[in-house]
């Protein structure tokens, strides 16, 4: 997929982006579009894989909330729904490789089929801390679904049944992704200025 101007984007969507968070970025790199049609591929992919069970999506916030929520809509298999918050990034646009729950689970998933909802998979070890923790409460299943992953910074191999986009190492925002708290609310994934990027 060729990376859009963020003009033409904007232009074709109508999406009123702020002048202040548009000086911030360079381009698109996957618009909304090609995300919904990602999403309704997996999502039949998954309706087949669950048939006649239940899934619980757990989204490691907060990055996944966008996805999850356009996920689950596009599922019609039964679904509930609980979120992890973890941190390994601070304020850097890159990993610490130290990952802390900051909210676990609400729901006790033994013996449920979890499919576990990724924003971005970069170097794979907040995953695979992930990964082992909750194989350790015992799901009857346990799979991985990740909007975007960066296999350049992979540092682990790890199991993603369900994979959307592979993105090339740069920091991206939008659909849910960060800097600083900021762009999580772009319909779309954009890679930042690089002085933004520093």
């Amino acid at each position: 997929m060729a990376p859009e101007s963020l003009a033409d984007v904007l232009a074709h969507t109508g999406f009123d982006l702020s002048a202040d968070l548009a000086a911030d970025l360079d381009e698109v790199l996957i618009t909304g579009e090609a995300i919904r049609d990602k999403l309704g591929e997996l999502a039949a992919e998954i309706d087949r894989d669950y048939a006649g069970r239940d899934v619980l999506l757990v989204g490691i916030l907060k990055g996944a909330f966008v996805l999850i929520a356009d996920l689950a809509r596009h599922l019609s298999v039964p679904v509930s729904i609980d979120f992890m918050a973890v941190s390994s990034y601070g304020a850097s646009t890159r990993t610490s490789g130290v990952v802390r729950i900051l909210k676990d689970l609400d729901i006790d998933i033994e013996g449920r089929h979890v499919l576990l909802v990724e924003d971005i998979v970069d170097s794979g070890l907040t995953l695979n801390y992930l990964l082992r923790n909750l194989r350790s409460r015992q799901p009857a299943s346990l799979e991985v679904l990740a909007l975007l992953t960066k296999p350049s910074q992979r540092r682990i191999d790890l199991p993603i049944r369900y994979r959307g986009f592979e993105v090339p190492d740069v920091f991206v925002v939008g659909y849910g992704l960060d800097y600083d708290e900021r762009f999580r609310n772009l319909p779309f994934v954009a890679t930042l200025r690089s002085q933004t990027n520093g």
